[in-house]
């Protein structure tokens, strides 16, 4: 057993025995275990001990003392799931029992109040978090791993994420909050929820607004927007009827790897780059604008990063039918227009020469100069860098109706689940030609042996070394239409089964523009006013899109089911175990590459997974701990990687997994001291794959051993509390051959809050040491081996936010 896994151990250990001491207090930051009813992943609200799944819940409490910079900052408090945050706020990878992707949140479902956010959560360069966000609008996240999601959703073995809505009450109640930080944040947050007619007519509205400069120096407002949340909730005799709303509107720069140097376990910064605050997405190279083939320009500005439209709109009604029926039904529909512009290094940094003699100049024959002034340099190190801009259209209509009937030991529960979606989307990407540096400057290069009038004397336009050299225009549609049963049944007082059952049949259909290339130098176009296109080789080989489309379409007919006990020892003990079986379609990536592929080497097959769990919950009033040990098989899995030069990685692989998912929280020394922690120890490898295969036993990339948070707290006085963090994130492999290590690192966090009768201050610090933690090496650099310069993307530099929130 490793060091870090003693101590884990340890700190479970002391906590359990000094729970005989603790005593219960009203105002601490967890909410009691013991009494939480949880509805994710079951068919009935059922008392967190009593439910057979694995799921961890935080109330909107939780939540706020928690001050989470992003969504996935707060599932890095769940286990079973390793989540990867370097990317900002939004755009970040979740990974679920070891479950390995490209990214994205591929294998879980996120959802708000039971629907998806969108139905796929792992679209090209539309992660499920680029359309939600955490505010104070959010009364409660629910967060299920393997288990029953299979069966309450589609494509999500992995786990269901829910984030709940506030609900208006009687009483009027409010919450409102400032909030500032070290790089640039100016932040507000209100809530307002009620009643317009009092038990019947309710309303809850809130939502924030917020721009900063980003942890990251990018030389402008690296995230800059807001969202809007509202519901109308009447209640009758017989049920309810809901009506909502969401409006979101944010850019938010998106963080990609950058120069390091690595020896063994030991990273450190890269010569002129600021390996905790430095980017290569800065002011000085944001602005793109390119003559296209067949006329026209091409602009982009990078300040606009990641910039999702979405509106959202929903239902939700529930009726009692008499003798014990009764029927729920939900429905959303949900519009997004998204804007997606990033710098994606193309490899890692190359010498002055290198990058020069690999342009076809000979010796020493090449000048380089700065685009903003003309000034002749002469850098040590050039970096080539794609700027990819996405421009994504979609559209998600989704209706879950559910039928039940109430038995006076359970309950069972019928539905049909109904989803059309659509993603349009356009890609437009370039080369550009910077200094490696942060702060990077734009360079032209030139071949000093010709003339500035002959054939391929300059490499770039602009600083353009390839002018958009990728375009796609693509269209995915899905089309839903699942039938779900699940029975849960108290064969005793104590002991509980539930069986569940799902049926796909579902439709997937596409097509894609065939493309053809071209150059600009019949244009008529002048590259510097005075010389045409022949003397620059950047628009040698620009893509253009083609008026043939090809036509595609991929049918699912899969049965999802599961099957488990729980048996509740006496109020406090509980142990459970599960058995289930789902899949994941393939993902939008996927089916290009192999309907675009000229011929095809295997079968497209939807990823399959069996899953075995097994629990012991024990919660008091001061103390709360799960044990779930697990072990899980996924066969046809596929890695989709996206590479710099636009091609794609077309992998296929079978996994295996076994470890064990801790959760826990107690109270010591009459309320002196709380403390909180999560962790998970795994082994995913990689298993029964063709004879010969150099992947068999590998581990699995991307996927840490061992990863846990333990978070202590000291309640100084009733008002005054503070508290440390602790994430660990254990070694891992880059890539599937394991020739790249990813060491392991740990973050420290810390905080204090102050509480002024209803106004609360807090202090929230991240990353206080300056940690260079790497959470992925460059996966669009094919497969890096050893030391040296690397390319890699590490978590954030240290930031302290400071807020003001009044409850009222």
């Amino acid at each position: 057993m490793t060091r870090k896994s003693l101590i884990l151990v340890a700190g479970i250990a002391t906590m359990y025995f000094q729970n005989a001491y603790a005593q219960e207090v009203k105002d601490s930051v967890k909410t009691n275990e013991i009494d939480q009813v949880v509805i994710t992943g079951n068919s009935r609200p059922k008392a967190k001990l009593e439910s057979s799944t694995a799921i961890s819940t935080f109330t909107a409490k939780e939540i706020m003392k928690q001050n989470p910079i992003s969504a996935a900052a707060l599932l890095q408090r769940v286990p079973g799931f390793a989540v990867e945050t370097s990317g900002g706020e939004v755009g970040n990878n979740l990974f679920s029992r070891g479950i390995p992707s490209a990214g994205g949140y591929e294998f879980v479902q996120v959802q708000e109040d039971g629907l998806p956010v969108f139905e796929d959560g792992a679209l090209q360069f539309a992660n499920a978090d680029n359309f939600f966000r955490v505010d104070n609008t959010t009364g409660r996240l629910e967060a299920l791993r393997g288990g029953s999601g299979s069966i309450f959703a589609t494509n999500s073995p992995g786990g269901l994420i829910n984030f709940i809505s506030k609900e208006g009450t009687n009483d009027f109640k409010g919450v409102a909050k400032l909030e500032t930080s070290t790089y640039g944040l100016m932040r507000t947050d209100i809530n307002l929820g009620g009643a317009l007619i009092e038990d019947k007519l309710f309303f809850n509205v809130g939502g924030f607004y917020r721009t900063d400069d980003g942890i990251r120096k990018t030389g402008f407002k690296a995230n800059n927007g807001g969202q809007i949340r509202m519901n109308l909730k009447y209640v009758f005799d017989k049920g309810y009827a809901k009506v909502y709303y969401k409006k979101l509107d944010d850019r938010n720069t998106f963080f990609l790897p950058i120069p390091l140097t690595q020896n063994g376990n030991d990273i450190k910064e890269f010569a002129g780059f600021d390996a905790n605050y430095g980017t290569y997405s800065y002011s000085s190279i944001s602005q793109l604008n390119i003559p296209q083939v067949g006329g026209g320009y091409f602009k982009r500005n990078l300040q606009d990063g990641i910039h999702p439209k979405v509106d959202a709109i929903g239902a939700e009604f529930k009726y009692d039918l008499g003798n014990n029926f009764s029927v729920l039904n939900k429905t959303r529909y949900t519009n997004i227009d998204m804007n997606y512009t990033g710098i994606f290094p193309a490899g890692g940094p190359q010498t002055a020469a290198g990058f020069a003699n690999g342009k076809g100049i000979v010796g020493n024959n090449y000048q380089y100069s700065l685009v903003s002034s003309g000034a002749v340099v002469n850098p040590t190190n050039v970096q080539h860098l794609g700027f990819w801009a996405i421009d994504k259209k979609m559209n998600n209509f989704v209706n879950d109706l559910q039928f039940s009937y109430k038995m006076d030991k359970g309950n069972v529960t019928a539905g049909f689940y109904k989803s059309n979606w659509t993603s349009n989307q356009y890609w437009n990407w370039s080369n550009i030609l910077t200094t490696a540096t942060d702060k990077p400057q734009l360079l032209n290069l030139v071949d000093t042996s010709l003339s500035p009038s002959d054939v391929g004397y300059s490499k770039t336009y602009n600083g353009v070394t390839q002018m958009s050299f990728l375009q796609r225009n693509t269209q995915t549609q899905g089309s839903l239409n699942d039938l779900y049963v699940n029975l849960d049944y108290n064969i005793t007082d104590n002991l509980n089964i539930n069986v569940g059952a799902r049926y796909s049949r579902d439709f997937y259909r596409g097509f894609f523009a065939n493309t053809t290339s071209g150059n600009l130098n019949n244009s008529g176009l002048t590259t510097d006013g005075v010389h045409d296109f022949t003397t620059t080789t950047a628009d040698d080989n620009m893509s253009v899109l083609g008026n043939q489309y090809s036509y595609w379409r991929y049918d699912i007919d899969k049965l999802s089911y599961t099957a488990a006990a729980n048996y509740k020892i006496n109020t406090n003990n509980a142990v459970y175990g599960r058995f289930s079986h789902g899949f994941r379609s393939p993902n939008e990536e996927a089916y290009y590459n192999y309907f675009s592929a000229g011929s095809q080497t295997q079968p497209l097959e939807p990823v399959t997974t069996d899953q075995i769990e097994v629990g012991y919950k024990y919660y008091t009033s001061n103390f709360s701990i799960g044990v779930i040990p697990f072990y899980s098989t996924l066969k046809d899995l596929s890695f989709t990687d996206v590479f710099s030069d636009g091609s794609s990685e077309n992998t296929f692989a079978n996994t295996r997994n076994m470890g064990v998912e801790i959760e826990g929280y107690a109270r010591l020394f009459n309320n002196l001291l709380d403390l909180t922690f999560n962790g998970t120890i795994q082994n995913p490898k990689y298993k029964n794959l063709e004879a010969g295969s150099l992947l068999e036993g590998n581990t699995v990339r991307r996927m840490p051993k061992l990863y846990f948070n333990i978070t202590p707290a000291v309640n100084i006085t009733k008002e005054w509390r503070t508290y440390v963090s602790y994430n660990y994130y254990g070694k891992r492999f880059q890539n599937e051959l394991n020739t790249q290590t990813l060491p392991a690192f740990g973050e420290v966090g810390a905080g204090t809050s102050y509480q002024l009768g209803k106004i609360r201050f807090g202090i929230d610090a991240t990353n206080v040491f300056n940690t260079i933690g790497i959470t992925e090496g460059d996966p669009r650099s094919g497969s890096p081996s050893g030391d040296g310069t690397i390319m890699a993307r590490p978590i954030m530099g240290a930031a302290v936010r400071g807020s003001i929130t009044l409850e009222f």
